[in-house]
């Protein structure tokens, strides 16, 4: 996973209801030097009227001031000499020590998960895959079904903050539970050297669903219904063929 960071330091100066900023920024995507630019911009009232990119190694004005100013300063050799410096001596240091501090800092994850059954009773229940206190904030989060991936009838929060650097995510599931059927949620995380698969068990004791009830009270209903016509058919086919035995005679 591909990080950057920007770190910026402002410096804020105030006379006579005059406002200037002077921002210092840092970009970078790893602590390596070539892959770090160092930007300042000097600010009037709002309006950013110089600017140093270490991309270009020179002072560009924004506006005709600026401009002068710009001109004056990649002239000498104090103030742009010192800014070509701060890209080694002010970024990389600070890139350094944040990515040894924060970016390259991993917590895995805890996952539990819950049930909740509507209160109307119906047929469908909610499976809640809940995920603590991981860092960095991306994550994967995937519902299993059978060992197939499912895509409809999910619902799942952002990234949301967990205290002291770390994050949660919530997964939710809408689903019918099926006798034999396996639903599993599963967790993909840099911490992590496999996904992190939690099976769904169902609780002791708990009710069949209706659905379910009427399946079953159907095919038995459909069992007897077949028994009693074949013993019928069998009784008739002895009658008619005189040879009926005693104990089925109904004379």
């Amino acid at each position: 996973m591909g990080r950057s960071l920007l770190l910026v330091l402002v410096l804020v100066q105030t006379a006579a209801g005059f406002m200037t900023h002077e921002l210092f920024r840092c970009h970078f995507n790893s602590s390596e030097l070539q892959d770090i630019h160092y930007s300042y911009s000097y600010i009037y009232n709002k309006v950013e009227f110089i600017q140093f990119d270490s991309r270009v190694g020179s002072f560009v004005g924004l506006n005709s001031f600026g401009e002068k100013l710009a001109a004056r300063w990649n002239n000498g050799t104090g103030w742009l000499n010192v800014s070509k410096t701060y890209r080694e001596e002010i970024c990389q240091p600070n890139a350094e020590l944040w990515y040894r501090l924060v970016l390259d800092r991993s917590v895995a994850p805890s996952v539990t998960l819950s049930t909740v059954v509507p209160p109307t009773g119906g047929p469908s229940s909610m499976l809640t895959c809940s995920v603590y206190g991981f860092f960095p904030k991306q994550i994967r989060v995937t519902w299993m079904r059978n060992g197939q991936e499912v895509t409809s009838d999910v619902t799942s929060t952002t990234e949301l903050p967990d205290g002291a650097w770390l994050y949660q995510i919530h997964s939710s599931l809408e689903f019918k539970p099926r006798s034999g059927e396996k639903i599993s949620c599963m967790v993909e995380h840099l911490s992590l050297e496999e996904p992190l698969t939690i099976d769904w068990t169902p609780p002791p004791g708990k009710p069949m669903p209706e659905s379910e009830k009427i399946k079953i009270a159907f095919g038995v209903l459909g069992l007897i219904l077949g028994l009693v016509l074949s013993l019928t058919g069998f009784i008739y086919y002895k009658k008619k063929a005189g040879a009926l035995p005693p104990i089925l005679s109904m004379n």
